[in-house]
C-alpha cells in the first residue's frame, strides 16, 4: 500500500470527515514531538487527497516562520502549481497565529478546521479574528475545536515535559 492509500485509510477510520482528515494532522504533530519541536502539525486536503503534510519546524530549519500551516501552504501551492489554493481545506491542530492567518488569507484558502483554541497568540476566534475581517479583500470559513481535546493534550504534556 501506497503513502496515500496509507493516510486515505487512517483518515476514513470511524468520526467526522473533520476528525479523519484532523487525526492526520495529528500524526503530524505527534513527528514535531518528536523532533523537539512545539507539537504542530498541519495537512492541505484538495479533492479529497491529502496534498500537503507538515509539523513545525522552527528548530530544525532555525526559520521563525516554519510553522506547521506556512510549510504545507508551501506545498500544496507546489503541488498545485498554482500560490492560489482555493478549493483546498487547510487542517492545523491548533488555532492559527496571525502570520499563518495572513497566509492563509493571502493564499485564498477558502476553508480552515483548526483544533485547539491558542488564547495566546490565536487569530482566528482567541485574540483576533482575522478570517472575518470585513477590512480584508478575502473571507476563510472556518470550524474551531475539532478534536480539541487530542490537539491540547499533545501541546499540554509536550511543555509539560520541558518543564520537568
Amino acid at each position: 500500500m501506497d503513502d496515500f492509500e496509507d493516510d486515505l485509510s487512517r483518515a476514513l477510520s470511524g468520526g467526522t470527515p473533520h476528525d479523519r482528515w484532523m487525526r492526520l494532522a495529528l500524526d503530524e504533530a505527534r513527528a514535531a514531538a518528536a523532533e523537539d519541536e512545539v507539537p504542530v502539525g498541519a495537512i492541505v486536503v484538495a479533492a479529497g487527497r491529502v496534498i500537503a503534510s507538515a509539523h513545525n519546524q522552527r528548530e530544525q530549519l532555525a526559520d521563525p516562520t516554519a510553522h506547521a500551516e506556512m510549510i504545507a501552504l508551501t506545498q500544496a501551492a507546489a503541488a498545485l502549481g498554482s500560490w492560489r489554493l482555493e478549493g483546498c481545506t487547510l487542517y492545523v491542530t491548533l488555532e492559527p497565529c496571525p502570520m499563518c492567518a495572513g497566509a492563509i488569507l493571502q493564499a485564498r484558502v477558502p476553508f480552515v478546521v483548526w483544533g485547539a483554541a491558542d488564547p495566546k497568540a490565536g487569530a482566528v476566534e482567541s485574540l483576533y479574528k482575522l478570517f472575518e475581517d470585513p477590512r480584508l479583500n478575502h473571507r476563510v470559513e472556518h470550524t474551531g475545536r475539532v478534536l480539541a481535546p487530542e490537539c491540547g493534550a499533545i501541546l499540554s504534556d509536550f511543555f509539560r515535559g520541558k518543564r520537568t
